[in-house]
């Protein structure tokens, strides 16, 4: 038999806040955090705008020794888990480190070491590369360094699915605990990759919005939407087998129930146009949990602010749910943190638990107008307070990658 598999720990880095409670505190304010881009000079550059993490010092939070040898993608994850971790009351000292795993991934791991590198090797020859390098940016060494600087010495792995990233990441560690490969998992996805080569390269497919109005530009299911905005940061959870977070007395946030993971099959950077894809991935995990579609509250979408994305999500609800679909509130973190490609999943799901906690679920901050076929309840205008029993987060990602996590209030 499946093992129960609970939330125990959250933590965050975020454009609106570098910890879960002042992220949070955001989202139900409806803070926007895009801005200009300050981490390089945009005047050649179309896009002139990001969600940039703010006031965050790796060396201040890590050390000056252990921040140097970590990319931005590194670091934004191993502060988010020991949040997490501490927050979970974890105690690696009491517990078996080798039933304690890490599945943290990264959609592209760091591009500015790579950038960097090129102009060190064009400029100054191979010999003044910087040594670490390989070490700084390859994506699983953001799972290596939480593994490191928390204990764990279980599984540690990392799923790299682009923007699904993080929410294949926390549904592989799902897996993991349910079948007894691990007893506890430190979950989610990362990414710092507010840089000139990231932002041209997005540019170039037409996926990012030109607009320079940070106010309106991540505007999902706005009938004027013009792409995405990039963001960055990182979203992490601690997942623990029910009984062994009751044992050590443990505060159980929610519940893990279902976990759908399927393919396109169809295009690199398009969801399949009818939404197949993505629906079988909800009604897989639907299916999981032993629920009908009249059951789930609300689902954080994949919402990116991109035409055919909002579109094809929205046909692929309506497939997974029909008429119940009606009833949903459906709403897009990204409206307020842009997209944070592989950490958008563990972020969103971090939102998806605390809306089960406090009752509330977020605007879609900035949308005002949909179209014809963009019909359903995507919480324009306002928040909602309503009791959420159970809440779905999905994730679509280029190469046709769709993941769904579903998360329900706990009950013992």
């Amino acid at each position: 038999m499946k093992r129960r598999v609970v939330v125990t720990g959250l933590g965050a880095v975020t454009p609106i806040g570098n910890d879960v409670d002042s992220f949070w505190d955001g989202i139900k304010a409806g803070k926007v955090g895009i801005g200009e881009i300050t981490k390089f000079d945009t005047s050649d550059f179309k896009v002139k705008i990001a969600a940039e993490v703010k006031d965050f010092s790796g060396k201040e939070i890590l050390g000056f020794r252990t921040a140097k040898r970590m990319e931005l993608f590194s670091q934004y994850a191993v502060v988010a888990a020991q949040e997490a971790v501490r927050d979970a009351g974890l105690d690696m000292e009491k517990e078996d480190a080798f039933r304690v795993g890490v599945i943290i991934g990264s959609g592209v791991g760091s591009m500015q070491a790579s950038s960097q590198a090129e102009q060190t090797l064009l400029n100054k020859g191979p010999s003044r590369v910087d040594p670490l390098l390989v070490p700084k940016m390859i994506t699983n060494m953001a799972a290596g360094n939480v593994s490191i600087a928390t204990g764990a010495r279980g599984k540690c792995t990392n799923v790299v699915t682009a923007c699904a990233t993080g929410t294949h990441c926390i549904g592989d560690a799902f897996r993991a605990i349910q079948y007894g490969d691990a007893d506890v998992m430190i979950a989610g996805g990362t990414e710092g990759s507010v840089c000139p080569v990231a932002v041209a390269g997005f540019t170039g497919l037409t996926a990012l919005t030109p607009s320079e109005d940070p106010m309106h530009a991540s505007i999902p299911f706005d009938k004027d939407r013009s792409g995405f905005v990039m963001g960055e940061g990182a979203g992490i959870v601690v997942l623990e087998e029910q009984e062994h977070a009751i044992t050590r007395g443990a505060e159980i946030l929610a519940e893990v129930v279902g976990y759908g993971a399927t393919a396109d099959a169809f295009h690199i950077t398009s969801p399949i146009e009818d939404g197949s894809g993505a629906a079988r991935a909800m009604t897989d995990a639907m299916h999981e949990a032993g629920i009908t579609p009249e059951d789930v509250d609300y689902i954080n979408a994949h919402g990116t602010s991109t035409h055919h994305n909002d579109l094809f999500e929205t046909r692929a609800i309506k497939a997974a749910f029909g008429d119940a679909a009606k009833h949903l509130k459906v709403n897009s973190t990204k409206s307020m943190i842009g997209h944070l490609l592989g950490a958008a999943g563990g972020v969103e799901f971090i939102v998806c638990v605390k809306s089960i906690l406090d009752g509330f679920i977020h605007q879609t901050v900035g949308t005002t107008e949909t179209e014809e076929e963009l019909d359903l309840d995507y919480v324009i205008g306002a928040p909602v307070r309503q009791d959420v029993t159970y809440a779905m987060s999905n994730s679509l990602g280029f190469g046709g990658h769709n993941g769904t996590l579903l998360v329900k209030k706990y009950e013992a």
